[in-house]
């Protein structure tokens, strides 16, 4: 967890700087924008959408249509919730992302030398894919949430499963070699998913939830250079065949 730590540390130790706010305040406007959009247009009818469906419908044929309308409008939150934070993780990760890699590398790992491929298409193809399997296990798992303490368990456990998919690889495909990323990956599976599920926690918090993805993206940055740094032994400032 000292790993961890440390990359959350240094997220929010990076607020100082006017130009990371900016990056962090693109991908929470736009959650915001198309989290209202989409309670202005589309949480009325995905309620009754909702309504339509058990356990919904028994709890209504039971006499407890209020605790149905109650149940409905969390759905259709926690729906609006998961879209809003998805295109905002796709945003943070297309976009956002380069550009926090850019400025810490410059910055804080001038020390760790670029030796993998900086490949925009790579990058694009792995967050899609993330999301895609992100929506379908969320549409496949919404039986359990009639669990109790399920209908939130669940949705944490996908979020911190697509900000470790997501922001883990994107952070190091332009420094690690395909052999360090396999070795990091392994060695940190554990630590990347608890880091993944803190923003996941972070998401929760009113407010701060909206600023989580690109938080996500900056602290995976942390964690991954960080990792890459200690696996080589130290700073590697060239590449082989240059001189320093």
């Amino acid at each position: 967890m000292g790993e961890v730590m440390q990359a959350l540390a240094r997220t929010f130790a990076n607020l100082k700087s006017g130009k990371v706010w900016l990056y962090v305040l693109t991908p929470a406007l736009l959650s915001l924008l198309l989290s209202i959009a989409l309670a202005v247009w589309a949480l009325g009818a995905v309620v009754q959408y909702l309504l339509g469906f058990p356990p919904m419908t028994w709890l209504t044929a039971w006499g407890l249509a209020w605790l149905a309308t109650i149940l409905a409008y969390l759905g259709g939150w926690l729906a609006i919730f998961a879209i809003a934070y998805l295109c905002a993780s796709l945003l943070a990760a297309i976009v956002i992302m380069p550009l926090m890699l850019k400025h810490l590398s410059e910055t804080e790992y001038r020390d760790v030398a670029p030796m993998g491929k900086d490949s925009f298409v790579a990058a694009a193809v792995n967050s899609v894919l993330a999301s895609l399997i992100f929506v379908a296990a969320w549409l496949a798992t919404i039986p359990l949430w009639l669990i109790p303490g399920f209908s939130l368990l669940i949705p944490m456990l996908l979020m911190a499963w697509l900000n470790r998919r997501t922001f883990a690889y994107d952070a190091l495909s332009m420094h690690a070699t395909a052999g360090e990323w396999t070795a990091l990956r392994q060695k940190n599976k554990a630590p990347l998913f608890m880091l993944g599920l803190t923003m996941a926690l972070f998401a929760h918090i009113p407010l701060l939830g909206l600023l989580v993805p690109a938080l996500a993206a900056l602290s995976f940055v942390h964690y991954g250079l960080e990792a890459l740094r200690r696996s080589r032994g130290g700073a590697i400032v060239t590449l082989e065949g240059e001189s320093a």
